[in-house]
């Protein structure tokens, strides 16, 4: 079997040391460098499976280092794992907006960080909802035009992600109907894309946030996930 290598961007040496001790028990190996110019110079000349990326570096920051490998050809489809001792909302948003695969918070388990490897490796290409014809969907104040890919409030253009833009299309498609978190990864990113629960929690947040008042008519309903109020 191809031992798949696995890029470090960690400029911990204690954890860098942990890591490769798991990853090399798993059949991977593991390439650390402690900061993000010296991993985008790396990868110029390396085939690497996946990024685990701390986002607190000294010099560039992890989400400069995500963004611009995500705007390059070369390494835009290499799958990111943010680590992150942040906790912030915003932060984890931004991350996953640029197209992070995942993240985990510090301090991590090294078994569940080596399952969320495992997890983002299995992965196939999403398999996205192809429902971009239907007829625009007003509710009240709010407007989702699936085929101009719009969401208007009040008239007024909000700016949404692609994931976060299907996910509100889902749920004012069907208002009152409860969505675990599961079925709405299934609907939104194809039925085969492994993602952990909290990516969607993460979503609603941002989404909530940019729909303003508006927000409040996506409910959590305890114990399942969410839904659309019946206005």
């Amino acid at each position: 079997m191809t031992r798949r290598t696995i890029l470090l961007v960690e400029d911990e040496h204690d954890i860098q040391e942990l890591l490769k001790f798991h990853l090399e028990r798993e059949n991977m190996n593991l390439e650390a460098v402690d900061t993000g110019e010296d991993a985008l110079e790396f990868l110029k000349t390396h085939d690497i499976a996946l990024i685990l990326l701390d986002l607190m570096l000294p010099g560039m920051d992890g989400l400069d280092v995500c963004r611009r490998l995500k705007a390059q050809n070369e390494t835009r489809d290499i799958p990111i794992i943010m680590l992150t001792a942040k906790d912030s909302e915003a932060d984890i948003v931004t991350g996953l907006e640029m197209g992070a695969a995942d993240y985990v918070p510090k301090p991590f388990s090294p078994r569940v960080l080596v399952a969320r490897i495992h997890a983002v490796l299995r992965r196939p290409v999403p398999v996205l909802s192809n429902n971009d014809t239907g007829p625009a969907i007003r509710v009240g104040a709010l407007t989702v035009d699936p085929e101009r890919h719009k969401v208007e409030v009040k008239g007024k253009d909000i700016q949404l992600t692609y994931t976060e833009f299907r996910i509100l299309q889902l749920l004012a498609e069907n208002p009152g109907r409860a969505f675990t978190r599961q079925q709405i990864v299934d609907q939104v990113r194809g039925e085969s894309y492994s993602v952990t629960e909290r990516i969607v929690d993460v979503q609603m947040v941002s989404l909530r946030k940019k729909l303003g008042p508006l927000g409040d008519w996506i409910e959590t309903v305890r114990g399942v996930g969410y839904r659309f109020k019946e206005v």
